[in-house]
């Protein structure tokens, strides 16, 4: 399948400039052009036919065709059809000449826009209904992505020439066992099919066996890749005392969730093996995160070593140190605070105390990363909010001490399918349940004219004596955005609750007054906060029960979620109100679905579903596989089973040496992740 496309008949070095173009140079990368959809062709019954549908008919002429001018070029032609015993109108629009291909009696096969309200269809292809060309059309005629001069119908030849010369060069790549489990079509047979299915199902089956195989390939090489580094990664098999933190656990003020039971296993099983644990640990708002991490740090320092927990801002460094005081410090364990606004004298005890071993655990900024920060025993280093710290800072952080093992967590729900893709390299820990006895918070959409109505629940919200967060997408007014800014909804709540204390937070105030913003609101000093989206992550002000979004249109849904997830947090009921007039049908969905869920993970996996993969995480760096047929907002339980595939084989001996998977370590060779035959 390596040959070249110019040995295909009609492929001159221009035509093959024109297909590179497309990604295709070798007779593999042509049959490997999937369609990405199908032209419909299936003849159909009226009854059955919705207006304003595409349509393929077989019709009687009853009349002589009529052609009506309108100016040089532009003319309409119709005629009378029969089907069965109803009477429709043809309408073609700019094809004068087909006036005489249209006789009274004739069959003929249409196909065009029907409309049911004036029995019409608008015909853009027609054909002899007992011609050889209606008797050899499939009922499914493969689109595919175009570009430059290459035409559809060429493409199509050209595929159609590829199959006949080569196609039964087509090998099995997957394993047979594979292939019989899931009842999938054998490779060739699907590369035909999906080209050119006899109809819809044999389509079907087509796609759902390359699907499985890109799914299946991709996992190959994350697990392989996997297996690899993990047995390169020297690690250090941390000798954990698990009835010390069993007790540990029964003494906390409250009892751990199943899932978080079940992440707490995944971690401490991870730090007891030979190898430096690289997880990822996901869950939603007020999920527990905090405790999963407690317990982490407990085991580690019980087993002889320190452990590091890094976060992105001061005031969330300072709410890590006091929680993990109040959980830790009872069992006699040493927790500090290393950040840039320490004094001098401060800063050199607490990295003494961490050379000394007399600090067990550190909760810091960017400062713990800084050169003249040493640990006596650094077994653990957890990442808070990872994404807001680079590659480098996190290896940084990793590289003062020998292989530690390493936990990230988020608070961004992330769908399971881009979790395994996005993530592939990491285990991933999902804590899916919330704690009993939180309240869900009250979600509500409304328009601009309805502010007033906002304003008075708010008030009634602060004269209770708890807090509101009111947030803006702009700092400034705009000239070219006709949305509410943070400055101008400061001025106008401080005029409208003058008995309030109102505060503003936005990007540009430098990094000091945003957190002396933040120490206000969370110690209760200021009653409102106007803010942009840079409290998006962080702060825990249990008295916040508001949230207003103006415009809450121009968020997206994880960022809508990011931001209710700042209320609800204490135990009365919080609400969240979506200022928001879209436009668009998306728009409108993205209201629905939060007023309908305050799930994270499923707000997330509707949010892949409007966007999709390449828009969720933002941009196209974040390392997302560009599938040809596979589709992870939908295809995500085949994912799953792929990785479970994957990963067993993988994990087996067999698989390195047995013949018949030459032809997955020879792929695994290609993509450069195997240079040998065996994985010594």
């Amino acid at each position: 399948m390596a040959a070249s496309v110019t040995c295909l008949y009609g492929v001159g070095e221009e035509r093959a400039n024109d297909l590179k173009a497309l990604g295709i140079e070798t007779i593999g990368d042509l049959l490997e052009y999937y369609p990405a959809r199908y032209e419909d062709y299936r003849v159909r019954d009226l009854s059955e036919v919705r207006d304003g549908e595409r349509v393929t008919l077989v019709a009687t002429v009853y009349s002589e065709p009529s052609v009506r001018f309108f100016g040089k070029k532009k003319s309409r032609l119709t005629a009378r059809l029969v089907i069965g015993r109803v009477a429709i109108t043809g309408v073609w629009f700019n094809q004068p000449f087909v006036k005489q291909r249209l006789s009274v009696g004739k069959q003929i096969m249409v196909t065009g826009k029907w409309d049911k309200h004036k029995l019409q269809i608008v015909v853009s292809e027609m054909i002899e209904a007992d011609s050889p060309k209606a008797r050899k059309r499939s009922d499914l005629a493969a689109v595919y992505p175009l570009a430059g001069s290459v035409s559809l119908s060429f493409l199509r030849k050209l595929i159609e020439q590829a199959l006949d010369k080569y196609g039964d060069q087509i090998e099995e790549i997957l394993p047979q066992p594979l292939v019989e489990r899931y009842r999938l079509m054998p490779r060739a047979q699907a590369i035909r099919a999906i080209h050119a299915p006899r109809d819809v199902e044999e389509g079907r089956q087509a796609r759902r066996r390359i699907m499985f195989e890109e799914l299946f390939l991709f996992q190959l090489k994350i697990q392989a890749h996997r297996r690899i580094a993990r047995r390169q990664a020297e690690g250090v098999a941390q000798q954990i005392p698990l009835e010390e933190v069993r007790q540990f656990v029964r003494s906390l003020p409250f009892q751990l969730t199943g899932a978080q039971k079940r992440v707490v296993k995944e971690i401490l099983d991870d730090m007891q093996a030979a190898y430096a644990m690289n997880r990822l640990l996901q869950g939603d708002v007020g999920s527990g995160k905090t405790v999963v991490a407690a317990i982490a740090l407990y085991a580690t320092v019980k087993a002889g070593r320190q452990g590091a927990l890094m976060v992105p801002t001061e005031i969330l460094a300072e709410q890590h140190v006091q929680s993990l005081r109040s959980l830790l410090e009872p069992y006699g364990l040493q927790v500090a605070l290393l950040t840039g606004s320490l004094s001098a004298k401060q800063r050199r005890d607490v990295i003494d105390g961490l050379q000394m071993g007399l600090i067990d655990i550190v909760v810091g900024t960017h400062a713990l990363i800084q050169e003249d920060v040493f640990f006596r025993s650094l077994g653990l280093v957890i990442t808070d909010e990872q994404h807001r710290f680079g590659v480098e800072q996190r290896r940084v952080l990793r590289s003062k001490g020998f292989a530690p093992d390493v936990l990230f967590m988020t608070a961004t729900p992330i769908p399971r399918t881009l979790a395994i893709t996005a993530f592939g390299d990491m285990d991933v820990s999902t804590i899916d349940e919330l704690p009993a006895g939180r309240k869900p918070v009250v979600t509500r959409w409304v328009k601009h004219e309805q502010f007033h109505l906002v304003l008075e629940q708010m008030r009634r919200e602060l004269d209770k004596g708890r807090q509101a967060y009111v947030i803006c997408p702009l700092i400034e007014e705009s000239d070219k955005l006709d949305v509410q800014n943070a400055i101008d909804v400061h001025a106008q709540l401080a005029t409208y609750f003058p008995q309030f204390r109102i505060g503003l937070m936005h990007g540009r105030l430098p990094a000091r007054e945003k957190e002396e913003v933040m120490q206000q609101f969370a110690s209760g000093r200021l009653h409102v906060l106007v803010s942009t989206t840079v409290v998006e992550v962080g702060v825990n002000v249990p008295n916040a029960t508001y949230m207003v979004v103006y415009d809450a249109e121009r968020f997206g849904l994880a960022q809508l979620h990011q931001l209710r997830g700042r209320v609800g947090r204490g135990a009365e009921q919080s609400y969240c109100v979506l200022i928001a007039d879209p436009k668009s049908e998306v728009g409108r969905e993205r209201m629905r679905v939060m007023c309908e869920t305050n799930d994270g993970f499923e707000v997330s996996q509707r949010d892949l579903e409007l966007r999709g993969p390449g828009d969720f995480f933002g941009t196209k760096q974040s390392g997302l596989p560009e599938f040809k047929v596979a589709d992870l907002a939908t295809d995500y339980k085949a994912l799953e089973v792929a990785r479970q595939e994957a990963a067993s084989l993988i994990g087996s001996e067999i698989f390195w040496r047995a013949p018949e998977y030459e032809a997955l370590r020879e792929y695994l060779r290609r993509e450069g992740i195997l240079e040998g035959t065996v994985l010594d």
